[in-house]
């Protein structure tokens, strides 16, 4: 079976070095309508395509100066402006509208698609569009997608497995996730600077008959999981390289640390 590996080199500072393996850039970041994390700056440095999901563009315009309290705000959005404004604009400020539109962003109104998510929009217009991005290995982090509301969380966790293909991370202050695809061993390499301890695997698509996992304080040994039954939540790091299998796709989390 074909090995995946996986390592949150993105989200190191610029002082510590990557290898070619993991680099430090990624393909695409899209930001969603909540609160900006703090390592959006650095994160917005590092991709490719910058793209607002909708009412994210309020988050960029209102938030990105919030980083930068020494600097004029002007000056602030105008440095931090977005490739692409993309969902169904209705919860864009009009303001906000306006101020990108007339820097030349593009805007791109999917209020006629109203069955599918933000999330799920920009995703398709990231796999299907620009041609700056080489779409066999694309690398697209999501700020925002976690905390507010539930049924928000739930479905930019099923976006996750719309395109099970893709490597997509969803991140917040406290932690990421991605999905590990039933196509492959997968090699996730921890990057304990940056990174704490707590894990957890989830099998939320299908139960799981067989998970099996190397580097956890809790390995799984052709382990069964369900919802009912076993979760492997509240789990712990207790090597650097952590190997999993399984027979379905897994949710993997894993906690972030908090500046000093």
């Amino acid at each position: 079976m074909e090995v995946m590996r996986h390592a949150s080199t993105f989200l190191l500072p610029s002082s510590l070095e990557t290898t070619d393996n993991f680099p430090s850039s990624v393909d695409a970041l899209i930001i969603l309508n909540q609160r900006l994390p703090r390592f959006a700056p650095l994160l917005w440095e590092r991709a490719k395509l910058r793209v607002c999901a909708d009412g994210g563009a309020n988050s960029v315009f209102d938030g990105m100066p919030e980083f930068f309290p020494d600097e004029d705000p002007w000056e602030v959005r105008l440095r931090y402006k977005p490739d692409v404004i993309n969902g169904d604009m209705d919860s864009i400020r009009a303001e906000v509208k306006d101020y990108y539109s007339d820097l030349g962003v593009e805007i791109v109104d999917k209020s006629h698609d109203q069955g599918s998510t933000d999330l799920r929009k920009c995703v398709t217009f990231i796999c299907g569009g620009p041609s700056i991005l080489e779409k066999s290995n694309l690398c697209i982090l999501v700020l925002g997608a976690l905390g507010g509301r539930f049924d928000h969380e739930i479905g930019n966790i099923n976006v996750l497995h719309r395109f099970s293909n893709v490597r997509i991370i969803l991140l917040s202050d406290d932690c990421l996730i991605f999905l590990l695809s039933k196509t492959h061993r997968h090699e996730i390499y921890i990057e304990s600077s940056v990174e704490g301890s707590q894990c957890g695997l989830i099998p939320i698509g299908a139960p799981s008959a067989r998970t099996t996992t190397h580097g956890l304080k809790w390995d799984l040994s052709e382990t069964g999981m369900h919802f009912g039954g076993l979760v492997s939540t509240s789990n712990s790091v207790r090597e650097e390289k952590i190997t999993v299998q399984s027979d379905v796709d897994l949710l993997w989390t894993i906690s972030l640390r908090k500046p000093c």
